[in-house]
């Protein structure tokens, strides 16, 4: 009887316990969650309300004079469609061109039977840490005939050595059992990477694909160095001229009188709503694509693939 009611003291302490660790668990989650989601919060909701209000930093947690007016002019600008598929083409086309390569050297890179297989992974890992300037590369650029062409988004990112890496290691870690089973059955080195390897790595190449998907999206320097050609601009340089705008829209709207200031202060653009607006048109497509491949970063490599 004794130890009955020990025994369920015990276990209501342990509840209460654990209830307790529970709540500030959720209380530390909760707050890094905020922490984490507030910024893209507070840049959408400023884009939304009264400009003159979102300049002067009042708009904190509510929308304040909604209006959509940020919206319809940034989807105004000229050749803003145009950029966009560019975009669109080059972050797709690059994307998966990086990740095939990288998938393809970082298999070769762990063949025995590739000839100087130690040497030529030295090469390309030394690349990482020499860079022969943006000079240099401009002239090489230019040699090559890709100034004004699409193929300049391309090729100079095609091959990365941090990619190659990470295939080259995570490849290193599947048994080499499933290669060897293959090769017993007449399977070739092409058929063995696209038919056994290719659907084993899969996480790694979601993992490589979003990192390369982001990195040609975001990119706009290649734009400002080799492209002239208004057809070829990417979204992310259009906005960044249009960025480069607001200082001029902000002197044209102090210029005005003070009645007309006064009526259309709200939704006059500032540098303020400009940067914030542009924000969100950058960031929502990649938020949008990145739970696509999110399951691959959970999902299990190999199930009873190697049987002892």
């Amino acid at each position: 009887m004794v130890a009955k009611k020990y025994i369920k003291k015990r276990n209501i302490k342990m509840g209460l316990q654990d209830s307790l660790v529970s709540i500030f668990s959720y209380i530390i989650y909760t707050f890094f969650a905020f922490v984490c989601v507030y910024p893209f919060y507070y840049i959408f909701i400023n884009t939304l309300s009264a400009n003159d209000l979102s300049e002067r930093g009042k708009v904190l947690f509510w929308i304040k004079g909604l209006h959509f007016t940020n919206y319809v002019k940034v989807l105004k600008i000229p050749n803003l469609f145009q950029s966009f598929k560019i975009s669109v083409a080059r972050t797709a086309i690059g994307a998966s061109l990086t990740v095939i390569i990288a998938a393809f050297l970082g298999y070769m890179f762990t063949r025995e039977t590739l000839w100087k297989r130690k040497l030529w992974y030295r090469f390309v890992v030394a690349t990482m840490y020499f860079n022969a300037g943006i000079i240099p590369w401009y002239i090489t650029m230019r040699n090559l005939g890709l100034t004004n062409n699409f193929w300049g988004y391309i090729f100079p990112l095609a091959v990365s050595p941090f990619y190659i890496v990470l295939c080259k290691t995570y490849v290193e870690s599947i048994p080499i059992e499933l290669q060897q089973a293959a090769q017993i059955d007449g399977a070739g080195t092409l058929r063995i990477f696209f038919q056994i390897m290719l659907p084993v790595i899969k996480p790694i190449m979601a993992t490589i694909a979003i990192f390369a998907a982001v990195q040609q999206w975001n990119s706009f320097q290649d734009t400002l160095l080799l492209v002239t050609d208004s057809k070829l601009h990417t979204l992310q340089f259009t906005l960044y001229q249009y960025i480069n705008q607001a200082s001029s829209l902000k002197a044209l709207v102090s210029a005005t009188s003070s009645t007309s200031i006064a009526a259309t202060l709200a939704t006059a653009q500032t540098a303020t709503s400009i940067r914030m607006t542009v924000t969100v048109v950058v960031v929502t497509p990649i938020v949008l694509v990145y739970p696509v491949f999110q399951r691959f970063f959970i999902k299990g490599i190999m199930i009873g693939a190697v049987k002892g």
